[in-house]
């Protein structure tokens, strides 16, 4: 089993220490992995995977969206003292723990922001969701969040070919292209983790964002 050593900065280190120790005690975190020694591969280790990757390790304005738990945003902000980090979250207990986490791991660079997604506006160079929905829906949702030549990645297990064609076609309707899919082994046992990589292309037409729950009601593709 991995250490916190072994997947994060040292710099980083007692951050998430701390916060994998509140995640594990507080009824409120959103998971179920809540053993610490567990959470470094599952929850830091796949976060921080995506650290292999330019356009995450250098990024400077990244949205989180569907923060959740809160990863892959305090990992990254921990990873990434120069970011600062926006967790988007449409529960408001959710945020409450995402607040007290970030207290708790003294992250200065990250706003907690209580809002459905389409209804929140920003222009950044980095947009990542872990787990959240199809790709098609998570296209939709980041590239208005994006400015051009921005990057979008999401964290995606087993994906099925109806799923992917979906995803580049919606990307296509909303300027983004993907530029790689990126195989990860976060912790021992993970299976089909893969993080999939979009570029924004083009401007976003201006009828984009749609409106709370279009998205997954009505699918682009």
């Amino acid at each position: 089993m991995k250490r916190l050593e072994d997947v994060a900065p040292a710099h980083a280190v007692d951050a998430l220490a701390r916060i994998l120790g509140f995640q594990s005690i507080e009824p409120t975190a959103s998971t179920t992995v809540r053993d610490p020694a567990e959470a470094v591969g599952r929850h830091v280790g796949d976060s921080l995977s995506a650290l292999a990757l330019p356009e995450v390790a250098d990024a400077r304005r990244i949205a989180d969206l569907g923060s959740g738990a809160g990863w892959p945003g305090l990992a990254l902000a921990a990873a990434l003292p120069d970011a600062h980090v926006w967790l988007v979250e449409s529960a408001i207990r959710h945020c409450r723990y995402l607040e007290q986490a970030v207290d708790i791991g003294e992250l200065a660079n990250v706003t907690v922001v209580h809002a459905r997604i389409e209804e929140w506006s920003g222009e950044h160079d980095l947009v990542t969701a872990r787990a959240l929905a199809a790709l098609a829906v998570l296209v939709e949702y980041a590239a208005p969040l994006l400015e051009l030549g921005g990057h979008f990645v999401a964290w995606k297990g087993a994906v099925s070919d109806d799923e992917d064609a979906s995803g580049l076609r919606a990307a296509e309707i909303v300027g983004l292209e993907r530029t790689q899919i990126l195989p990860v082994v976060p912790y021992d046992g993970a299976r089909d983790h893969t993080l999939h990589v979009f570029r924004k292309v083009r401007p976003t037409p201006t009828r984009f964002p749609r409106r709370a729950g279009m998205a997954t009601k009505r699918p682009l593709a």
